[in-house]
């Protein structure tokens, strides 16, 4: 299979083009940074807000393969704040790499899985697609994006053999937590959130970093994109990583205001 792989030059992407690429599947790793893409993928410098940078990646790859099996949405990044702090060009530029960048390579791709009459799209969300986190807004509202994106794109294409599947990962130890809690903070001082926001950064720091020995590695969520990928019947959502059913189910359970306070309580209590 030929599989295409997006934010493969770090954690959770760079995981799953080694374990893809040990199965014997030809992978095509997509980064900015090139020259962090494994040696078992065959690097593809992409810039998934440039329509430009993406058009290029997926000709190359049809020029090399001449299809296209898998493609694994991956590339994604925190911006956390308040709603009112952060200012709005971060936000749009969230939602230019969580979303319209995943949106506009799926549709690059998507005519080729047609003609092919076969072909999966795994979308890598988040818990925080399926729950508001404290001062997680703008992340929270891509990642819903998604969620709603990927389920109205599942029911769009099946007709024509193609499968769309959600990986929603709980907290992993990446690079993604500790740069979120620094955005929390740049985007808190000196604002009337600054105190909250500022103890809800610090809980961040302290969980994925001096307690990030206790959360679940990349390679779990890896794990997972490779069965979404190679099963032949995958699941709908996927939940990898220590807890990563918990908050879809506890925030389906707990009455808004509930949930709310465990939110704020959390954030104080971690520091």
């Amino acid at each position: 299979m030929v599989i295409l792989i997006t934010g493969a030059s770090s954690g959770i992407g760079y995981e799953a083009a080694v374990l893809l690429a040990g199965k014997g599947h030809k992978v095509y790793g997509a980064a900015r940074r090139v020259e962090r893409i494994p040696s078992c993928a065959v690097p593809l410098k992409m810039d998934i807000t440039d329509e430009a940078s993406v058009d290029a990646a997926v000709q190359a790859v049809l020029a090399a393969e001449g299809r296209i099996d898998v493609l694994v949405n991956n590339a994604g990044f925190g911006y956390f704040g308040a709603i009112e702090n952060v200012p709005l060009e971060e936000a749009r530029r969230q939602m230019e790499v969580n979303v319209f960048g995943l949106a506009a390579l799926t549709r690059k791709v998507l005519p080729l899985m047609r003609e092919q009459g076969s072909g999966r799209i795994v979308n890598v969300s988040s818990v925080a697609g399926r729950g508001c986190l404290y001062f997680g807004g703008w992340y929270n509202v891509s990642k819903y994006a998604v969620e709603a994106f990927s389920d109205a794109l599942r029911i769009e294409v099946k007709p024509f053999g193609i499968d769309v599947v959600l990986i929603e990962p709980g907290a992993i130890c990446t690079e993604w937590g500790l740069i979120a809690a620094d955005n929390l903070e740049a985007s808190s001082r000196d604002t009337a959130y600054a105190e909250p926001a500022l103890n809800e950064a610090a809980s961040m720091k302290k969980v994925y970093g001096d307690w990030g020995r206790l959360l679940s590695r990349p390679t779990v969520v890896a794990k997972a994109i490779v069965r979404a990928s190679l099963s032949r019947r995958p699941r709908v959502r996927y939940h990898p990583g220590r807890a990563g059913w918990a908050m879809p189910f506890f925030h389906a359970l707990l009455p808004a205001r509930w949930w709310d306070a465990v939110m704020r309580l959390l954030g104080r209590r971690w520091v």
